[in-house]
């Protein structure tokens, strides 16, 4: 900030007035305090006054800038941001005074404490970035901050996935396939999930579910679920498997879970093998066939004592599709492999590979349904 901005910001802090002053008043004070200033400058010193007062301050201009995806604060030093898919050092530097007001900031609509004993924070900004803080004793060179942002333009399934791969997954939400995706972390499978649900009939009702509602649905009848950490003092907490179960009850036409990482994996299972077809959710994997055994792990982390070979019949028969997602060095996220999944004779879940880079590779057959082959 300026001297001048930094001269009023301090003089409306020391007014702590009832309510925050409105872009005009704050450009009179401008005005007066620098009569030669051009409209574009006090345009740009209004911006900067109010992020100081109500924002992210210095970081405001990193999160309004449409090709950061992500801002990382590494502890006192430079601003790191994700710009179309390449880590880029950024001019912003922040002393540790900084970064604690940040972080008060961050955590105090959401009713939560950043301090020795509470050093992790999971949450999400007004606008539906998703925050994680941890501070020290946990971060060891001072409080980090990393914000995941999200596109404000739709991303369409066509700019993910190669024109014949695009085509079969439009058919398989079309026809009620459950579909997984999976990608390691910034791999893009929200993006994809968001893009997929792009294609659920107009009329159905959709209810999502997760940890933090990054899900933009341009559909007249969404219900959005998320989940809730404990309080400070331990209580209050939703996890993602009782909005699962809750959803169920819902009378939900589509289940989009935005991403299994816990013994939820087995209500979504258990309700796409009950009628709720057309369900859709994400997880963490390297591959497909990787995708299978984690999603059999979660499955096993539910505690309710299902043989292995149960758990396997299930995912069989409850997953018609996984998509793999990869980023590339250049920043590009594409789908790069499609399985069908399906059981073998000995009712084991049996991965069928049947698209591969940009082409396919195999007629698609999901169980019980007509066969369709898309043209490669």
């Amino acid at each position: 900030m300026s001297a001048v901005e930094e001269q009023i910001h301090r003089a409306l802090v020391r007014a702590a007035a009832a309510r925050l002053p409105g872009p005009e008043e704050i450009a009179t004070l401008v005005r007066e305090a620098d009569p030669l200033r051009r409209p574009e400058q006090v345009a740009r010193s209004v911006d900067a006054i109010l992020a100081q007062l109500d924002g992210l301050g210095v970081l405001e201009p990193l999160l309004r800038d449409p090709d950061v995806t992500d801002v990382m604060v590494n502890g006192p030093g430079p601003v790191w941001v994700e710009r179309r898919g390449r880590l880029l050092e950024t001019p912003v530097v922040l002393d540790r005074a900084q970064i604690d007001l940040l972080v008060e900031r961050i955590v105090a609509p959401l009713g939560r404490r950043a301090d020795p004993v509470h050093a992790l924070v999971d949450g999400r900004l007004a606008d539906g970035s998703r925050v994680h803080v941890v501070v020290p004793p946990l971060a060891v060179d001072g409080p980090c901050i990393t914000i995941r942002r999200f596109s404000v333009r739709p991303i369409e399934l066509d700019e993910l996935a190669a024109p014949p791969i695009a085509s079969l997954l439009r058919w398989a939400v079309r026809a009620r396939c459950n579909v997984v995706v999976s990608g390691a972390t910034g791999s893009g499978k929200t993006t994809l999930l968001n893009a997929l649900a792009a294609d659920v009939p107009v009329g159905e009702r959709i209810i999502t579910v997760e940890d933090a509602a990054e899900l933009r649905l341009d559909a007249p009848h969404v219900v959005r679920l998320e989940s809730r950490p404990p309080s400070s003092d331990g209580a209050g907490e939703v996890t993602i498997r009782d909005l699962v179960r809750n959803a169920l009850r819902m009378r939900p036409d589509r289940l989009l879970v935005g991403e299994v990482r816990g013994p939820e994996a087995l209500d979504l299972l258990t309700a796409m093998n009950t009628g709720h077809d057309g369900s859709l959710s994400t997880v963490h994997a390297n591959g497909v066939a990787d995708a299978v055994r984690r999603l059999e792990t979660l499955v096993l982390m539910a505690g309710v004592g299902l043989p292995a070979a149960a758990v396997r019949e299930q995912l069989g028969s409850a997953i018609d599709l996984i998509a793999h997602l990869e980023r590339s060095g250049d920043g590009a996220r594409r789908v790069v492999e499609v399985a069908e999944i399906d059981l073998d004779g000995d009712g084991r879940p049996n991965v069928r590979v049947v698209a591969h880079g940009d082409r396919m590779v195999a007629a698609r057959r999901v169980p019980g349904r007509r066969p369709v082959r898309v043209a490669s």
